[in-house]
């Protein structure tokens, strides 16, 4: 028989948190300077996380679909400052096509939980629209920056390669064709083997939450199953579309490279 998960109050966590010493001992130890950063971290985490608490319940009382869609557009524009800077691309020309990617990919997806799956009410609650968004993007993140990353890097150092095919005659879409291929299989791998260790190896974070916030196991299991299954068909709509979307503007007609990465 479930229960109602167990509250923790303020003192209690602060109090966990002292475990920190543990990954900055062995900073410490092993002279990798991390101090500053674990501090920043941390510092920023729980703030972040506080405000976030607190502007989700205002959010959730008032349950305005106008401002829960501002609030999925800021999201969808962070997500893809975020995609940006982690695969160190110029932000400017990149801005418009990894935020359409992520636009493009996400909305059939909520559409399809939200109009037939879960049917909540009202339809666009705060309550599922902002944390199925959330896990949605979230879980896109790593997987664009990994994409973006291998496919300006092999532009990078099989340079040659790809010059070769368009003195051959390939248009840029075929000559930069494989590395579009293996920038898109690299940034699937990590979710596949999730996917494939599921309940062997990893009980996943939804589940779990379920479950200690007093739900059936199997009704966690079925909510699970289902963001499993999301999550893997928006990576790769937004790999692919944000792929797609940055070659049409990093190539130009003749199959010049427009865009470097820095750093």
């Amino acid at each position: 028989m479930t229960q109602a998960a167990i509250d923790i109050d303020w003192i209690s966590v602060g109090l966990f948190m002292l475990i920190l010493v543990i990954p900055l001992g062995i900073s410490r130890y092993f002279q990798l300077g991390l101090k500053r950063d674990v501090a920043i971290a941390v510092a920023r985490m729980t703030l972040q996380l506080i405000l976030v608490g607190l502007y989700l319940q205002f959010l959730f009382d008032l349950n305005s679909l106008w401002l829960n869609l501002a609030w999925l557009s800021a999201m969808m524009a962070i997500g893809a400052s975020a995609i940006i800077a982690g695969a160190k691309l110029p932000r400017q020309p990149l801005m418009l096509p990894i935020f359409a990617s992520l636009m493009l990919a996400l909305t059939p997806i909520l559409l399809l939980l939200l109009l037939w799956l879960l049917q909540p009410a009202p339809l666009f609650s705060a309550q599922y629209l902002i944390p199925l968004a959330g896990m949605l993007l979230g879980n896109s993140l790593s997987g664009n920056i990994i994409a973006l990353q291998r496919l300006f890097s092999s532009l990078e150092e099989q340079r040659h390669e790809y010059e070769a095919r368009l003195a051959l005659g390939a248009s840029a879409k075929q000559a930069a064709w494989p590395f579009l291929q293996s920038a898109l299989k690299q940034s699937l791998a990590p979710i596949l083997a999730t996917m494939t260790t599921t309940g062997l190896v990893t009980l996943p974070g939804m589940m779990t939450g379920q479950i200690l916030g007093g739900s059936d196991p199997m009704v966690a299991i079925k909510y699970q199953l289902i963001i499993l299954v999301a999550i893997f068909v928006m990576l790769s709509l937004s790999v692919t579309l944000a792929l797609t979307l940055t070659l049409h503007t990093a190539l130009n007609a003749s199959g010049r490279v427009l865009l470097k990465r820095w750093g």
